[in-house]
């Protein structure tokens, strides 16, 4: 399974901020965005935080969507 955080995504747009706007606010590094922008795993303090300055649950922000077939785990 695919990590997505097109949730975040979505909230960001809501509230008219960037992506950069997010990771300055909250001390988030460029690569710890860099790996959500990919659907990569990213530490659950990361999630904490997002989840604490946006008022919202793991997931409202992150969801976990099945691979195409074909696809192997990594």
């Amino acid at each position: 399974m695919a990590a997505s955080y097109n949730g975040l995504w979505k909230m960001l747009i809501d509230k008219n901020m960037y992506k950069k706007d997010l990771a300055a606010e909250l001390n988030i590094s460029s690569a710890t965005m860099a790996k959500m922008g990919k659907g990569e795993n990213v530490s659950l303090d990361v999630l904490q935080k997002i989840c604490r300055y946006m008022d919202c649950n793991i997931g409202d922000i992150l969801s976990f969507e099945k691979e195409n077939r074909g696809e192997k785990e990594k």
